[in-house]
């Protein structure tokens, strides 16, 4: 049987746990149906935008513009901070109830995964009878919306998913692409960013239609190796398959979709340094300890970088990870301005191996017991009551 992949992917994900939550905890008004963002300090109007509801898209208010915008455009939206921990909690359960379906689950960011839907297709009359059912059950468990994107690889059941939102399955199988596909513009092609995009239509290139019966010498003569990318991705053509994690190769990462970007070193190690908090929060919640690191950068033309460190001990110390994590990055930017910057671990233990050297041992113990003090009292009394100095001003209400 021919492979089928679904992406599954939250609606406005942000926006939405956070008004699930506050429903559960008495909320009369659902922040999904009024103008309504994810963002930084309600008094300040510091930060930018999320995450946004419907109705707060019509105003024209966009993910990544900085809030006090967001509420020029409209002065009514009601604005909530963002609560990461709470947002890998749904994500968690969110997982762990598709893996009821199959365990062929890849996760590829915290609120969008692939399911490898091929192994389960006897028990269901078509995919999207499957696909609408899985959809429906999400909703009735957990009270938010997904889209289900149906195809025979990652890239097109992607590409289906962002189709008309929410609440949506859509499909996008090869014989379909000709209608639904190749007439889009080139900046939806998933990985074409703005400059690339930009470059195509100078070509003459304006739809995914005309970029797949494009020359491919001329676009490998023009964007070199992301020529192939291109042109393959316009046809359609991905070879990844779903690859479910195994808990002895359990890894643990974070990533940020910068709203500008990034030239310099300082800035970026300071996003790195709140991406390691995470990471490190959510090892020592599951009293693991990880030995790999590696750090991924995006630029604005979407040419992908990866630089991995090898640690010479097991930790779960949040200070070793962001010391290899800056390294790793050191090494392999190329200075390109950043989109996105991503931090991941592997290599995960149950035991700890740490070797120290005399003047380390005391320090990095020390540090252990911080960690994990510090993890107890976010949980306890929320993300915000202990932060470090160089975030006091994201912070500050």
């Amino acid at each position: 049987m021919e492979q089928i992949i679904f992406h599954i992917d939250v609606n406005s994900a942000y926006l939405s746990w956070t008004a699930v939550e506050q429903l559960k905890n008495g909320a009369e008004v659902d922040l999904r149906k009024i103008p309504a963002i994810i963002g930084g300090n309600q008094e300040s109007r510091h930060g930018v935008v999320l995450a946004k509801s419907p109705l707060a898209k019509k105003y024209g208010i966009r993910t990544g513009e900085p809030v006090a915008q967001a509420f020029r455009k409209c002065p009514d939206l009601v604005m909530a901070p963002p609560n990461h921990k709470m947002y890998q909690e749904y994500s968690r359960r969110l997982m762990e109830f598709l893996q009821t379906y199959t365990p062929d689950i890849e996760q590829v960011s915290v609120d969008e995964c692939f399911m490898d839907f091929t192994g389960i297709s006897y028990l269901y009359l078509s995919p999207v009878e499957a696909a609408f059912e899985i959809k429906d059950a999400v909703y009735e468990k957990f009270g938010f919306t997904v889209n289900i994107g149906i195809s025979v690889n990652h890239l097109l059941a992607k590409m289906a998913s962002d189709f008309e939102k929410p609440n949506r399955v859509h499909t996008l199988f090869p014989e379909e692409m000709a209608a639904k596909f190749w007439p889009l513009p080139v900046e939806s092609l998933y990985g074409c960013g703005k400059t690339t995009a930009k470059r195509l239509r100078s070509l003459g290139i304006t739809t995914i239609g005309a970029l797949a019966k494009a020359d491919r010498q001329m676009l490998l003569s023009n964007f070199k190796s992301q020529g192939d990318y291109l042109w393959e991705s316009a046809n359609g053509i991905s070879s990844s398959a779903v690859t479910a994690e195994s808990p002895a190769n359990k890894g643990y990462g974070n990533s940020v979709t910068l709203p500008y970007d990034v030239t310099d070193t300082e800035n970026a190690h300071h996003i790195l340094l709140s991406l390691c908090e995470t990471v490190g929060a959510r090892i020592r919640y599951d009293k693991a300890y990880i030995s790999v690191v590696q750090v991924q950068i995006v630029d604005n033309d979407f040419h992908h970088r990866c630089k991995q460190l090898s640690l010479p001990s097991a930790t779960n110390v949040t200070e070793k990870i962001y010391e290899a994590a800056c390294n790793a990055f050191d090494q392999g930017w190329d200075h390109a301005p950043i989109r996105l910057l991503g931090v991941s671990t592997s290599k995960a233990t149950d035991e700890s191996y740490e070797q120290y050297n005399l003047f380390d041992q005391d320090k990095f113990e020390r540090l252990s017991k911080l960690n994990s003090a510090i993890d107890k009292i976010r949980d306890k009394y929320g993300d915000d009551a202990i932060v470090r100095a160089c975030f006091a001003d994201t912070h500050k209400n």
